[in-house]
């Protein structure tokens, strides 16, 4: 049996029970320049490589947008939200993944993707109540095949196999992932995500940069590339709660308008942060999601700014340190263990 070896991690959360170290939750943290790509903070090995999974939305949506497929299809900012997000299947991001077929004139038998139930609690035990049944649009990854198969449309390219590796959108996606990442000259490994697509890993740095561009899209030489980066993280910081749900950390953070933020399957985060021009990466090696915020609000603790006070209340709010029980009593506290290692003396 083949051994893999691990990119070395750090603790980053741990949950603290009565006293006792219950779990603890390891992982890599990157802060980038987005002026340049330095590694300003780091904990873990930042340069091993890390897949992209669901953070890389907002770049494949850029592609079908240089081509004009807002302008061809009419598609508002609500619709663009959709083409980034992971949704969970609320009433608005569902009405307005219903406009997006009715405008690009698509069939949802078309996604390659199997019908599910709406992720977010709430709505599937409505969507249910009422005698629901599965369809593929309430797949968390709907918006983004809609937008692929739109954009294929408009190419003339097949709408067969659309997600596949050798199939042309696949191919100018993944150039334009390298292209904002400044990874075009370096060979990627390039995996199957959950829903089907093609999927980079590349250094966890290279992520923290792709968001701090992001941010900073004023930054890129590709000034196309850098309108459709405007239009896009516009249209999310617009819609936050169509990128992903009421009360995600990444919709959340989007809600402030200096940060662009999205989550990625199996412990990937990243956000940029417009003001401070950086990029912020984390993986959690576990995979888990539920130490995220803890890590994110340290970082931007740590950062010195990055969002405003009304944020900050709203992340403490949605995601206390105290934990509690099905009794309503205080079970134990979420701790962050991250010492970020600084290489401030680099820029100097």
């Amino acid at each position: 049996m083949e051994t893999k070896e691990m990119p070395k991690d750090a603790p980053l959360v741990i949950m603290n029970r009565g006293g006792l170290v219950e779990n603890v939750h390891r992982g890599r943290v990157c802060v980038v320049s987005a002026e340049d790509g330095k590694v300003i903070y780091s904990l873990g090995d930042v340069h091993a490589p890390a897949y992209v999974r669901s953070t890389a939305k907002p770049v494949q949506a850029m592609a079908s947008l240089l081509d004009g497929a807002a302008e061809a299809y009419g598609f508002e900012d609500r619709h663009l939200a959709l083409l980034a997000a992971s949704h969970r299947g609320s009433r608005e991001q569902m009405a307005a993944l219903e406009e997006i077929v009715s405008l690009t004139g698509l069939d949802e038998s078309l996604l390659a993707i199997q019908p599910g139930l709406p992720v977010g609690r709430q709505a599937r035990d409505e969507y249910l109540s009422g005698g629901g049944k599965p369809r593929k649009l309430f797949h968390t990854c709907a918006g983004k095949h809609l937008g692929v198969l739109a954009w294929c449309k408009l190419k003339g390219w097949p709408l067969e196999g659309y997600i596949h590796a050798d199939h042309p959108a696949q191919k100018e996606i993944l150039r334009r992932i390298k292209l904002w990442a400044d990874a075009e000259g370096e060979q990627v490994t390039v995996g199957k995500d959950g829903c089907g697509f093609p999927v980079a890993a590349m250094p966890l740095w290279r992520l923290g940069f792709i968001y701090g561009r992001l941010a900073c899209p004023e930054l890129a030489e590709d000034h196309e590339a850098a309108a459709a980066a405007i239009r896009i993280t516009g249209a999310m910081n617009a819609f936050p709660e169509y990128v992903e749900g009421r009360n995600r950390l990444a919709s959340l953070l989007l809600s402030d308008p200096n940060v662009v933020a999205k989550s990625g399957a199996h412990g990937v985060f990243a956000l940029g942060l417009r003001k401070e021009r950086l990029g912020v990466s984390i993986a959690v090696t576990d995979g888990t999601e539920i130490a995220w915020p803890y890590i994110a609000m340290s970082v931007l603790d740590r950062i010195g700014g990055g969002i405003s006070d009304e944020t900050n209340r709203r992340l403490q709010a949605t995601f206390p340190t105290e934990f509690f029980n099905d009794a309503k009593e205080i079970a134990g506290r979420w701790e962050v263990e991250l010492e970020l290692q600084g290489r401030v003396a680099e820029e100097g």
